[in-house]
């Protein structure tokens, strides 16, 4: 009887612990623990659930200042502050932020940690790692680099094509006699001119002012008609095309039958212009102002300009002809024949 009255007791209080254990809700192996999912599947481990509870209190704060689409700078830098240690050791070697705190928080609080490392990651990309940053070398090589090419795309100065005077030995050509008179001639290129202008007596030709000494100094003046018969054999008077040989080879950006920029300073003597007009005579051509004049006896500007005859007609009155003054110029257009101008004989 007593034996029965010990079993009966201690089965009693066995039932009434394993009932007390099964429904305590503190237990996480009972069912009514208050942490159990819904679904079985969805069990969080004890570990990982202390974890969420240590990682919502870490992003407590920042989950208060996470800034929504129109919230103010204030509560971004906010979040930047509270997490500026963590993202500046991240920001050093990775341009991304590390998401493995994401993965333990619960579902509930997710959304704050994933705003959260959107604000790490803007702050962090606006530390430059030190890859990204061009070092001062680099940047001084690159520079550097780009100078010729800066220098390359500027078009020449007339005065960069134009040889000065002092960069070209003067080639003297075979002398020539011609009438009572010798003429010194000068290679230019692969042309043979006269050192000097024509001072051959014959029809159709005049001194400047009638004048002997100006015949002297600076040659006869003929009409156009005259100027195609006066050359010795073997040389002639320069067509337009011969022209622009001479004046492309002393400036070589000058084009055909055009105006050029310095080959007038390069051609002219070094003395006898007024208007400080002289030039360089780099080629030994040695150029001067023998003016103009009419066939009926008028003359003008002697001392300011030099005019020469081409070969080459314009028409039946008109003939092309080429032109300096006190300038630096090499001028071209066209005249009429009956004037009276210089004339350079060319080598055949």
């Amino acid at each position: 009887m007593v034996l029965r009255f010990f079993l009966f007791t201690a089965m009693f209080l066995f039932a009434s612990c394993s009932e007390m254990k099964f429904n305590n809700p503190d237990d996480p192996d009972s069912p009514n623990y208050i942490g159990k999912s819904s679904s079985s599947s969805d069990k969080v481990p004890l570990s990982s659930a202390r974890q969420s509870s240590s990682s919502n209190e870490s992003f407590s704060s920042s989950s208060i200042a996470v800034p929504s689409s129109n919230s103010t700078p204030s509560s971004s830098s906010s979040v930047v502050a509270t997490l500026s240690s963590s993202s500046s050791k991240q920001s050093s070697s990775s341009n991304a932020p590390s998401s493995s705190s994401s993965v333990a928080v619960p579902s509930s609080s997710s959304a704050v940690v994933s705003s959260s490392s959107v604000t790490v990651s803007s702050s962090s990309s606006s530390v430059p790692s030190s890859s990204s940053a061009p070092s001062s070398s680099s940047v001084a090589v690159s520079s550097s680099s780009l100078t010729p090419s800066s220098c390359s795309s500027v078009p020449p100065s007339s005065s960069s094509v134009v040889p000065s005077s002092s960069s070209v030995q003067i080639k003297a050509g075979p002398s020539v006699t011609h009438g009572s008179e010798t003429y010194q001639t000068v290679v230019i290129g692969t042309q043979t001119w006269m050192a000097r202008n024509l001072n051959y007596n014959a029809y159709g030709s005049k001194c400047y002012d009638n004048n002997e000494a100006n015949c002297t100094i600076y040659g006869r003046l003929y009409t156009w008609e005259a100027a195609n018969n006066v050359c010795p054999s073997g040389w002639h008077l320069p067509s337009n095309t011969e022209w622009n040989v001479l004046m492309k080879f002393v400036n070589t950006s000058c084009s055909d039958n055009s105006n050029c920029a310095g080959a007038g300073k390069s051609l002219k003597a070094k003395s006898g212009w007024n208007d400080n007009g002289n030039g360089d005579d780099t080629y030994g051509f040695s150029a001067l102002p023998g003016g103009l004049g009419f066939s009926v006896g008028s003359f003008y500007d002697v001392g300011n300009y030099g005019f020469w005859w081409s070969a080459s007609e314009y028409d039946s009155d008109y003939a092309y002809r080429r032109y300096m003054n006190s300038g630096d110029e090499l001028f071209y257009n066209y005249f009429d024949k009956y004037f009276m101008f210089s004339v350079r004989c060319l080598k055949d």
